[in-house]
C-alpha cells in the first residue's frame, strides 16, 4: 500500500510538472514573439520615416534581397499580423493549461480569467442603447 501511495504521488507531481513546463514554455514563446514583433514594428517605422529611399535591402534567412520600400513594408506588416495571430493563439491555449494546473494543485479557478473583450458588433449594440 505504501508503494501505491508513493507511485500515485510521483504520477501527480510528474503531471503537475509537465503542465507547469508547458505554461512556462508558452510564456517564453510569447516573449520571444513579442520581441520579434517590436523589431518588425521598428523596421516599418524606419521605412515610413525616410521617404527618400526607393529600394531597401532585406534579409530572408541567409539571403539578402533588394526590394522596393513599399514591398518591404507590406512584407513586414504581413509578418506583424502573423506574429499577432501566433501570440493570440498561444494566449488562447494558455488559459486551459493554467486551469488544468490549478486543478492539479487542487485550487479554485481564477475568477474572471475566461473573460473576453467585446467584439465591435457587441460594442456598437451597447452604444446604441446609451
Amino acid at each position: 500500500m505504501d508503494a501505491q501511495f508513493t507511485q500515485k504521488l510521483v504520477n501527480e507531481l510528474t503531471s503537475l510538472e509537465e503542465v507547469a513546463e508547458e505554461i512556462l514554455a508558452d510564456k517564453q514563446e510569447m516573449i520571444d514573439l513579442d520581441k520579434r514583433r517590436q523589431k518588425t514594428r521598428e523596421a516599418v517605422r524606419a521605412l515610413q520615416k525616410d521617404k527618400k529611399i526607393q529600394k531597401t535591402w532585406v534579409c530572408f534567412g541567409n539571403t539578402f534581397l533588394k526590394l522596393s520600400t513599399q514591398q518591404t513594408k507590406k512584407l513586414l506588416e504581413k509578418d506583424m499580423r502573423q506574429i499577432d495571430d501566433e501570440i493570440d493563439e498561444i494566449r488562447h491555449n494558455l488559459k486551459p493549461k493554467v486551469n488544468k494546473l490549478r486543478d492539479l494543485e487542487h485550487q479554485d479557478d481564477i475568477k474572471g480569467f475566461n473573460l473576453r473583450p467585446l467584439s465591435k458588433e457587441e460594442l456598437q449594440s451597447l452604444e446604441s442603447f446609451m
